[in-house]
């Protein structure tokens, strides 16, 4: 049984309700509920950093595996052993062809299908204790290091921009491309 103070509070509470609405829909304007500021396309760019297959996003840069080799002894040795062959993180050169996903070791030479997945790798998330600090120079360096180990490009190779998107990894075929248009 309702009584006048229980509807006389129920109106109060449906129109409190009400006025909160209000002013929580003149509060969000084209930018949101009113929270933060909008964001910059300076600030936008500086994170929009992704590397499509065909190398579209490969910034300014190069680098060879003689350069790369003292970047990967003093920043990633500890974690990925002498000469890429695993530590406390995974190896990153061998590894037999991928004949069953499930149990097969992974390294870049039998797994991976594009260079520039690689760069886009280390230069996001390399090294772990402090990623995004590596130069493009010292990116591209490692690049060629890791590709090198593995018997991919010569020691000699020039990784930039124009080169990364031309190394054929010998697992290309192996996956389904999301971005079939953006295949090398």
């Amino acid at each position: 049984m309702f009584t006048r103070s229980w509807c006389a509070a129920l109106i109060g509470v449906l129109l409190a309700s009400a006025a909160a609405g209000s002013a929580f829909a003149q509060g969000f304007g084209a930018a949101g509920p009113n929270l933060g500021k909008p964001i910059s396309a300076a600030d936008i760019a500086a994170w929009d950093i992704s590397i499509m297959p065909d190398g579209t996003g490969l910034p300014p840069g190069a680098g060879t595996a003689a350069q790369g080799a003292p970047i990967y002894a003093q920043k990633c040795a500890v974690c990925h052993g002498e000469s890429g062959k695993g530590g406390i993180a995974a190896a990153l050169v061998g590894g037999q062809p991928v004949s069953n996903a499930i149990e097969t070791t992974k390294t870049i030479a039998n797994f991976w299908p594009y260079s520039s997945t690689l760069f886009d790798f280390i230069r996001r998330a390399m090294p772990w204790n402090k990623p995004r600090t590596l130069t493009n120079d010292e990116v591209y360096a490692l690049t060629a290091y890791i590709l090198a180990l593995n018997k991919i490009i010569g020691e000699s190779n020039v990784m930039n921009a124009q080169t990364l998107p031309k190394v054929q990894m010998p697992n290309r075929d192996g996956f389904i491309p999301r971005f079939p248009d953006k295949i090398p």
